[in-house]
């Protein structure tokens, strides 16, 4: 990296360093939902990390598929019941995107093997909730950890985020009979210095934005080898670790960016375009319980049906005891009232 931001890195480490490790006061939400406990024991660090696909033309009938990082993939209803599982042993993240006449791809950060990352890809059959494997792609050379998509025209692009810091990208097209087709494609080398995971694309123009543990989230402008450092640890937005990144849009060049601060069980929320902070929340008890420690999340917007009428957002929950741990489904257009109501406090 370039001695700019090495200095930006620098600062935001010194910033963590000084300050309390507690951030901003959240506003509190509580979920609608929840989806059943993931398979693996209680007590052990499981669940991580989903994705949604959204039902146009029957919105109460979209489905979520999430990671249990030590056995496989869910398919879940919103109602948060087990529609099916693929066993896919140890997969981090995940991503879906809708193909269009090629299907709903998703796409796995693969573990399994230490020393090199892959990317499985699978078709979700939103008929029957069910995964059907279509092949895989190399991810690079280290541990899989991250994974983010995004439909660019007929083409597929992913970004395959290593726990050391590497950054891997790749794009994918389809045959007519819907079959993979790697497409040779040169992108810059994007290396970030300690642990990273969460990722997300804006897909309208490719950038992508990273985060680095403990250090905050990173910006790459579309064909950039250097990120920028555009919301650090500060332990005021952002408490160690930033964790799941989530993104939608708004018109040409506006949307949130929502980022998971692990550190104190809160969710930090961003403007588009400028990463402008907007406010805080947390998923509290409620009828269901809270979401704390939370890894990855995802954020949809539309119509999900009644109890989702203007998007719909989905945090894995790391603390769910005396059950194994599983994911919390939240109304997004109630975190935007909560934070609306708390402007100006």
């Amino acid at each position: 990296m370039r001695p700019t931001s090495l200095i930006a890195l620098a600062g935001a480490i010194a910033l963590a360093g000084c300050a309390t490790p507690k951030g901003l006061p959240p506003v509190s939400v509580t979920a609608v939902a929840e989806t059943v406990p993931v398979g693996t024991g209680v007590g052990e660090d499981a669940a991580d990390d989903p994705a949604i696909w959204r039902n146009a033309a029957n919105p109460a009938q979209s489905l979520i598929v999430a990671t249990d990082k030590k056995a496989g993939l869910y398919v879940y209803g919103l109602d948060g019941k087990v529609r099916s599982f693929f066993d896919a042993g140890q997969v981090n993240n995940v991503a879906l995107v809708d193909m269009g006449a090629a299907g709903v791809i998703v796409v796995a950060s693969d573990r399994n093997d230490l020393t090199q990352a892959k990317l499985p890809l699978f078709r979700l059959d939103t008929a029957s909730a069910t995964l059907q494997p279509i092949g895989s792609l190399p991810g690079g050379a280290g541990e899989g950890y991250g994974v983010c998509a995004y439909r660019d025209g007929a083409q597929m692009r992913i970004a395959s985020v290593l726990k050391a810091g590497t950054i891997v990208e790749q794009v994918i097209a389809f045959g007519p009979g819907g079959q993979v087709a790697p497409v040779a494609a040169t992108f810059p080398e994007r290396k970030l210095l300690t642990q990273t995971e969460g990722c997300v694309y804006d897909p309208r123009d490719s950038t992508l934005y990273v985060g680095e543990e403990d250090v905050g989230i990173w910006r790459f402008a579309p064909g950039a080898s250097e990120g920028q450092l555009v919301a650090p640890i500060d332990n005021k937005y952002l408490v160690a670790d930033v964790e799941g990144l989530a993104l939608i849009t708004e018109g040409a060049t506006d949307g949130w960016l929502v980022a998971s601060s692990q550190g104190d069980n809160a969710f930090a929320v961003f403007e588009l375009p400028g990463m402008t902070y907007l406010g805080r929340f947390a998923v509290t008890a409620g009828t269901l319980g809270g979401a704390e420690e939370t890894d990855g999340i995802e954020l949809v917007s539309g119509d999900f049906g009644p109890a989702f009428p203007d998007g719909l957002f989905v945090a894995q929950d790391g603390w769910n005891e005396p059950n194994s741990q599983n994911f919390k489904l939240v109304s997004w257009a109630a975190i935007k009232a909560a934070l609306a109501g708390s402007a100006g406090r």
